[in-house]
Parts: C-alpha cells; structure tokens; sequence
C-alpha cells in the first residue's frame, strides 16, 4: 500500500516513526551481542572490518607457514637421528678393527679369523665389517620424512619460508653420510642400496698399518658427522626460534583484528535494556495518540 492513502495524524506518525528506529537498533544492538562483534560487516565501520579481515588473512597464512616449518624440524630431527644411528654403527666397526688388531698377532689363527672358515669370509671379522657397511648404508637411506633425505646427497635441499611474502627463508642442504660419502675404507663408491655390503676383503685387514688406515677413515667420518650435526642442530635452533616468533605474530594478528570489531558486551546489554525501555514506551505513546484521535469520533 502506498504510503499517504491511509491517513495518519502527525503524533501517530511521528511515534511510528520512532518505533521503526528503535527496532532497527534493537536488532542492531541483539546481533552486537549474538556475535560478540560491533563490526560484523563492512557497513559497520568499513574502516575497522577490512582492516580487522587484512590481520586475520596474514594470520592464516603465517598459520600456513608455521606448519611448514614443523614439517621441516621434524625432517632435521629425522636426520639427526640417522646421524647418530650412523655414530654408532662407526662405532662397531672401530670394535671389528680392534677385534683384527688382536687377530693379526695370532700367528696361527689369524686367517680364520679375519676371513672366517666359510668361503667368502662370510664368518669372519671380514664379514661382520661389510655387513656393518650394509647396515649403515641402509639406515642412511631410511632416514627420510616425507620424501625428503638429508643423509643421502649433497644435491638434496629444502626451501622453508618464513613470512607471507616469501622473502625471507632458510635454504637446507644434505650430505652423503653413507660409507661411500664419508670415505670410510671399504665403503665401496657409491651409496649402495639396501641388502649390499661393504667391499673390504680380509687382504685389507692383516698388518696394523692397513687396519691403521681403515681406522683413519673412522675417524674422518666421525668428525665429519659432528659437524654435520652442528649445522643441523643451527637449523633446528632456527626453525624453533621462527616457529615461536610466527606463533606469537599470529595471536598479536589476532588480537589486533578482535580489537577493531569486538563489542563491549557490558555497554550493549545497556543499550539493550534502554532501547526496549523506549520500545515500551513509544507503543505507549502510540496507543495515547491513536486514542486522542479515537475522541474525536465521540463529538459526532
């Protein structure tokens, strides 16, 4: 119905008016509570809304990136757990060398216990050395998280960014930590694959200076797997330290986007009370001028 064909007087209209605004402002008033927001869309406060959307889009995506970073730290740790396994295999090979360095003053026993009394040297201390170089390469190549492998090949590297723009970041690189690429004497020349062993034969290992020179390269490898270790442990301390500084930015973010559009709940449920006060009281009003008007038709 078009407005004007039913008369109302100036009084009538003029509180009808004035409930309309009250119950725009009501339910303005009940969704600022419902939500706990006194900005719940752009038309609230244009500047507060997107300002307050800019901060919760970088918090998600420094989200993103903070899991990012967890895969990496749990790769490092992965590598550093293959370091250490690799530690301790070098280790029972420096005890099969020391076993030999008795063995070669045996002067009667002395062949078989280097090549053992099967062919092949299979039973001997021969033996135990390539398979210990076996087993190594293979824990090398089972330390891998998620596909990536630090232990294998220099070639190996992980890209890990740490802010929305990608223009900051730490570059990982691997190492080849088998036998071959830590130069340990009878190693072979390439990482070799699980089931392999090593290549040294009992003709390697019968005069102290060879077992002197295998033990050589024990110890070349040891020292390079510490430092290896303490560049992977500076990455660990890394990744940790932007893992917590990318936490804390993500709750300031937050915080700050709360802030801009948060209601004060204690001051809406005010207005709240006010406005259904006047609520009552403009279809108070209403009713005392539709009356007034109602007297009128008592003249005739």
């Amino acid at each position: 119905m078009a407005i004007g064909e039913i008369g109302l007087t100036s009084s009538m209209r003029s509180n009808l008016v004035s409930l309309q605004t009250t119950a725009r402002l009501l339910g303005s008033t009940e969704e600022k509570l419902a939500t706990g927001k006194r900005v719940n869309t752009a038309v609230d406060s244009p500047a507060s809304f997107f300002a307050a959307q800019g901060h919760t889009t970088r918090a998600n995506q420094l989200n993103g990136l903070k899991d990012n970073i967890n895969e990496a730290i749990q790769t490092v740790k992965a590598a550093d757990s293959g370091i250490k396994g690799v530690l301790s295999t070098i280790e029972a090979l420096r005890g099969v060398l020391t076993q030999a360095r008795s063995a070669i003053n045996d002067t009667v026993n002395s062949a078989t216990i280097l090549a053992g009394a099967a062919a092949g040297g299979a039973s001997g201390l021969t033996g135990q050395y390539n398979r210990l170089i076996g087993q190594l390469n293979n824990l090398v190549t089972d330390s891998s998280y998620k596909g990536t492998n630090f232990l294998t090949s220099g070639s190996v590297t992980l890209t890990v960014n740490f802010n929305e723009n990608s223009s900051t970041s730490i570059v990982m690189s691997g190492f080849n930590s088998g036998a071959s690429g830590l130069a340990i004497s009878g190693g072979g020349t390439t990482l070799t694959v699980a089931s392999t062993t090593g290549n040294i034969t009992s003709a390697n290992m019968d005069t102290t200076a060879e077992i002197d020179l295998a033990e050589a390269t024990l110890n070349t490898a040891i020292s390079t797997l510490q430092t290896r270790a303490s560049e992977l442990s500076a990455n660990l301390s890394v990744l940790t330290a932007r893992q917590t500084f990318i936490g804390e930015m993500v709750n300031t973010l937050i915080i700050g986007a709360t802030k801009l559009t948060e209601a004060d709940t204690n001051e809406e449920g005010a207005n709240l009370l006010s406005l259904q006060t006047k609520q009552q009281l403009g279809t108070t009003a209403l009713s005392i001028s539709s009356q007034a008007e109602q007297s009128i038709l008592r003249l005739f």
